[in-house]
């Protein structure tokens, strides 16, 4: 069954797209997040172990967000570990840096995933696609305040 929600084709496949690399930035992050938080060590341990906690939980129910308008767009969603790979912004991390080095890793990656959800902003507007609009504020939010929060750590 076709989809008729008033955005022509080619403006929702250029969402979709945006909305897939989003979804791949954030399913990075998470993994990351993850992974910080199993293997952070040291005087800050305690707050960061929770603080990354905290982080990844939001952002698990994120990746079904974004994945769920992409559906709603009527594309598939990544979701598989090449597509994220070959979809994401962000860097993956071999071993396993320092504390303050974890709190810098992220506030970049927050940041670079506040810059992939602003990229899609321009068709979003022109199309006129408040559900995508309003997703987008609230993701560019979150990732925003988590940044600071990070950032505020180091001083």
């Amino acid at each position: 069954m076709s989809i008729d929600i008033g955005i022509d084709d080619g403006a929702r496949k250029q969402i979709g797209d945006g909305l897939a690399r989003l979804l791949a930035d954030t399913y990075t992050l998470y993994l990351k997040t993850h992974n910080f938080h199993w293997n952070v060590k040291g005087p800050m341990f305690n707050t960061l172990h929770l603080m990354f906690e905290q982080q990844y939980n939001e952002l698990a129910l994120a990746v079904d967000l974004v994945a769920e308008r992409i559906r709603a767009l009527d594309f598939p969603a990544p979701g598989s570990y090449a597509a994220f790979a070959r979809l994401t912004s962000l860097k993956e991390e071999e071993g396993v840096p320092s504390a303050e080095d974890m709190i810098r890793i992220l506030v970049k990656d927050q940041e670079a995933v506040v810059r992939t959800a602003r990229s899609i902003f321009p068709v979003v507007d022109e199309a006129h696609d408040e559900p995508t609009a309003d997703l987008l504020t609230q993701r560019m939010q979150v990732h925003e305040k988590t940044a600071w929060m990070l950032r505020s750590l180091l001083g």
